[in-house]
């Protein structure tokens, strides 16, 4: 089996079954820290930030868990069909099942706002597991992802996804575009962290671009006011944009890791 051939789990039951690829690499050291990647929104995870955190925490000693989320990748399922809990469900199964000892959740855009959604689901129902959290990384995060997305939407497009339920959303990584279902945004809103008076009890590093045009800055920023307990402290790069996978940004990105291992 090669470095990328991914194996499976099972998510899921019934007609919601589905296999989730991810790909996962042991820490030096029982006791050492281990990463789990949460990718971006149609991205997969042999990204060019997934690779590359790979990489670098094969050299460092520290283990490396990266999944697909449904509909993404080489998981089951369609994009247009999938859902934040499904992704959510995802994670968690993940996170039980393939990862142990202590882990350090990093995430992208989506990504982010999925590491939070985990680490306030695994503190409500099992306690235990959210303690092997030491702490979360975040990029661009786009918390409240649906709302995000909407906020942003053409008075056009909301109307197509209310009357017709569905638009497709043009993306400057993706030439097909991507679709938006009314499912979609309303299952996002069944998973908000603003005014949660969420408190994460440990440390949340962000690393977000001032050029960002997916993520605003503000948006980032705003993340101090949603979480309680003073754990954020972001990173801003005053020429990066939304992706953060130039050499350099990669180099912030390692730093704050380090913090938390």
């Amino acid at each position: 089996m090669g470095a990328n051939d991914p194996q499976f789990i099972t998510v899921g039951s019934g007609a919601s079954e589905r296999k989730i690829a991810y790909l996962a690499q042991n820490p030096a050291r029982e006791d050492a820290a281990s990463l789990l990647w949460l990718t971006g929104l149609k991205s997969d995870m042999i990204s060019t930030k997934a690779e590359a955190l790979a990489a670098w925490t094969a050299q460092h000693g520290l283990g490396f868990t990266r999944f697909d989320y449904s509909g993404h990748g080489r998981s089951e399922g369609l994009f247009e069909e999938a859902t934040l809990s499904d992704w959510l469900e995802e994670t968690a199964a993940v996170f039980h099942e393939i990862t142990a000892g202590p882990q350090i959740l990093v995430g992208s855009s989506t990504g982010a706002h999925v590491a939070l959604l985990l680490l306030r689901h695994l503190r409500e129902t099992t306690p235990e597991e959210a303690a092997r959290i030491r702490g979360l990384v975040l990029i661009a995060p786009a918390w409240d992802l649906t709302e995000l997305m909407w906020s942003q939407l053409p008075e056009e497009a909301r109307s197509e996804i209310e009357e017709k339920g569905f638009w497709v959303r043009p993306s400057a990584y993706d030439p097909a575009g991507y679709i938006i279902t009314r499912q979609f945004m309303e299952d996002g809103r069944r998973h908000l962290l603003k005014d949660t008076a969420f408190d994460p009890g440990r440390p949340v590093l962000v690393l977000q671009g001032a050029e960002d045009r997916d993520v605003p800055i503000e948006h980032a920023r705003a993340l101090r006011t949603v979480l309680a307990g003073d754990w954020v402290r972001i990173t801003e790069v005053p020429d990066g944009e939304h992706r953060l996978s130039r050499p350099e940004d990669l180099e912030k990105l390692y730093a704050l890791i380090e913090e938390l291992v």
